[in-house]
C-alpha cells in the first residue's frame, strides 16, 4: 500500500492528496491534483496522480530515479535549502566517513558535523557539514536520539540512502567546532553551545526547529504506454472525451473507478478511488469540464447554421445491443447528436461541419419517440436509460452514465421536438374515413384537420388543445377523441391509415411541442381535463 501524500494547501493546514481533489488556480484556469491508483483493469494498480486543467487530465507518476551525481569537486554546499537525496557506499575502513551531532533530546536535528577527506560522503561530493538527516533508507529519523540515530546508520547496509536538506545556519558554527577540535564524543556540550550560537538562534526563533515535514515530491507527467494499457497517455484532451465507470462493453460498474478516453484514443487507464465520495467528486469536476468543451465546440460549430438547423445536444451515450442467442446484452459507446429536426448517432465525434453530414444513423426527430426507461423495466444493471425509436424501425436502447445527463438529453430532446416541428409546420398522412380518401394534416398552427376529394375539402378541424384522446389497433385503425368548444361534448373520430406507427409518432411530436413551448391555450386545456 502506498505510503499516503501530503500536498500543502497553505501554511496552515495539509490534507492527504490521495483522498481530496485539491484545487489552484493557474492564472485564468483552476486545476485540480490529487493522488490515485491506476490499473489497466487486470494488473495490480499503481500509484499515480491526476492533474486535471479545463482542458486536459494528466496521469504523472513519482520520480524514484536517483538524482546523478554532481561532480566530486563541488565542495560549496547548496544555497537552496531544499531536500536531497544521496546514495553512499560504505568502506571498510571508515563506514561511511561522517560523524553527526544534534538528536531529539536535544530538540534539535540530526547534523553533519565532519566529513572525512577521501572517504565515502567526501567521494559522494554531495554531503556537506551543516547538512541535516532526515531519512536513512527511506525511514525517518528526525525523532530519534542522537545515540538511535548513530546506531541506524551504522546498520543501515552497505549501500546507504541518505535524505538530508543544508542547514546553513548550522554551517559555521559546525566547522568552527572542527577547528577547535572539539571532541566527538562530546555531543551534548556540541548541542548546547550550537543552541546559543546567535546565528542559530536568529533563523530559529521565530519557529520550531524541525524538518519533519513531507520531502518535496517530483512529479513527471507518464509516458505513453508505461502505465496502466499500451495505449495510455500522460494527456488526455477532455474535448468530448468518454467519461465512463463501467466495465467497457458491459452493465458491470467497477467499483470506485472510472475511465477517460480522449478523441487521439489515448486513455487514462482505469483510476481507482479511495471510497465512492472522492469518486464522484473526480467524476463531477471530469464531467464538467468535459461538458464545457464540448458545448464550447457545439457553439462553433453552430455559427455554420441558421436556428432552425443548430445543434441542440452533443454527447457520449452507450447503445444496447441485443445478442439473440444468450441472455446478456454488450453495450457500444455512441456520440448523440440533435440538430435541427435530425437526431443522429455517431461512432465517433464530428470533428468538423463536413463530418456531421457522416451519421451512422439519421432520424427526423418529429417522427421519434423519446422515451426514459424506469428503474423497474431496466433490461439489465445499467442505469439511466432510455428508448429511441423512430417509425419503421427497431427501438434503440440507449444509457447513460448520471441523471443528471438524462435530464440533459431529455430537456434537449423536448427543445430539439419544438425546433423540427416549428420548421416543419405541417405534415399531412393519407387516411380513409367512412370509406373515403383523405388527408389528415397535422399544423402547428391550426392544430387537426381532415380534407377530402380532389378540392381538398375540409371536412372537420379541432384545435390540438381539444384532442382528448386517442387510441389505436396497433396495425392501421386510429380513433381520435375531440370535445366541442359549445357543446362539450366529445366527439370521435374513426380512421385508417397504412403508416399508423409514423403518424402516431408525428402527432406525438406536435403535442409534445405544444406543451414544450408553454402554449397557453394547450396547457389550460390540460388543467381543464
Amino acid at each position: 500500500m502506498a505510503t499516503p501524500i501530503e500536498e500543502k494547501v497553505d501554511q496552515n493546514l495539509k490534507v492527504r492528496a490521495t483522498f481530496r481533489p485539491e484545487r489552484t488556480n493557474d492564472g485564468m484556469h483552476e486545476t485540480r491534483t490529487g493522488m490515485v491508483m491506476i490499473s489497466d483493469g487486470k494488473s495490480k494498480p499503481e500509484l499515480a496522480r491526476l492533474h486535471l486543467s479545463m482542458e486536459m487530465i494528466t496521469i504523472q507518476r513519482q520520480d524514484t530515479s536517483t538524482p546523478a551525481p554532481t561532480p566530486t569537486n563541488a565542495t560549496h554546499p547548496p544555497i537552496e535549502s531544499k531536500e536531497r537525496m544521496v546514495q553512499i557506499t560504505r568502506q571498510k575502513v571508515g563506514g561511511l566517513g561522517l560523524s553527526i551531532k544534534g538528536g531529539a533530546e536535544h530538540k534539535l536535528p540530526i547534523l553533519i558535523s565532519r566529513i572525512y577527506k577521501d572517504q565515502a560522503a567526501d567521494a559522494t561530493g554531495q554531503l556537506f557539514v551543516g547538512d541535516a538527516i532526515i531519512k536513512v533508507n527511506g525511514e525517518y529519523i528526525t525523532a530519534c536520539p542522537h545515540d538511535d540515530a548513530v546506531n541506524i546508520l551504522r546498520n543501515a547496509g552497505d549501500i546507504v540512502v541518505l535524505t538530508v536538506k543544508h542547514y546553513r545556519a548550522a554551517t559555521p558554527f559546525l566547522q568552527k567546532q572542527l577547528s577547535r577540535e572539539t571532541p566527538e564524543s562530546d555531543n551534548d556540550a556540541t548541542c548546547a553551545e550550537l543552541k546559543a550560537d546567535e546565528n542559530w538562534k536568529s533563523v530559529n526563533s521565530s519557529r520550531p526547529v524541525s524538518i519533519s515535514s513531507e520531502p518535496e515530491n517530483r512529479w513527471i507527467d507518464l509516458v505513453s504506454g508505461k502505465l496502466a494499457q499500451p495505449d495510455s497517455a500522460g494527456d488526455v484532451p477532455l474535448m468530448m472525451a468518454y467519461v465512463t465507470r463501467y466495465i467497457y462493453g458491459t452493465d458491470k460498474l467497477r467499483p470506485n473507478a472510472f475511465e477517460v478516453r480522449g478523441l487521439n484514443g489515448t486513455t487514462t487507464g482505469i483510476i481507482h478511488c479511495d471510497d465512492l465520495a472522492i469518486l464522484s467528486q473526480w467524476l463531477k469536476y471530469i464531467t464538467d469540464n468535459v461538458v464545457g468543451l464540448t458545448n464550447l465546440q457545439m457553439k462553433l460549430f453552430n455559427r455554420n447554421f441558421p436556428v432552425g438547423e443548430r445543434i441542440e445536444y452533443m454527447g457520449w451515450v452507450n447503445e444496447g445491443v441485443i445478442n439473440n442467442h444468450i441472455s446478456w446484452q454488450s453495450y457500444k459507446p455512441r456520440f448523440l447528436v440533435l440538430k435541427g429536426t435530425e437526431v443522429m448517432l455517431f461512432d465517433s465525434p464530428p470533428l468538423n461541419v463536413t463530418g456531421l453530414t457522416k451519421a451512422t444513423v439519421a432520424y427526423k426527430v418529429y417522427q421519434t419517440m423519446f422515451r426514459v426507461v424506469k428503474e423497474s423495466e431496466t433490461v439489465d444493471c445499467r442505469q439511466h436509460c432510455f428508448l429511441l425509436q423512430s417509425s419503421g424501425h427497431e427501438p434503440r436502447y440507449l444509457s447513460v452514465e448520471t441523471r443528471q445527463e438524462l435530464l440533459r438529453i431529455e430537456n434537449s430532446w423536448n427543445a430539439a421536438i419544438v425546433t423540427s416541428v416549428i420548421k416543419l409546420g405541417r405534415k399531412t398522412f393519407a387516411v380513409s374515413h367512412h370509406g373515403k380518401t383523405g388527408g389528415l394534416t397535422l399544423d402547428w398552427q391550426a392544430g387537426f384537420s381532415l380534407t377530402e376529394g380532389a378540392d381538398a375539402a375540409v371536412i372537420w378541424q379541432y384545435k390540438f388543445s381539444q384532442l382528448r384522446g386517442s387510441s389505436d389497433d396497433g396495425k392501421s385503425k386510429l380513433k381520435l377523441h375531440f370535445q366541442d368548444h359549445e357543446t362539450r361534448t366529445i366527439e370521435t373520430k374513426e380512421l385508417e391509415c397504412h403508416v399508423l406507427q409514423s403518424l402516431l409518432f408525428c402527432m406525438h411530436a406536435f403535442l409534445t411541442a405544444k406543451v414544450a413551448s408553454v402554449d397557453p391555450t394547450f396547457l389550460s386545456s390540460i388543467q381543464q381535463a
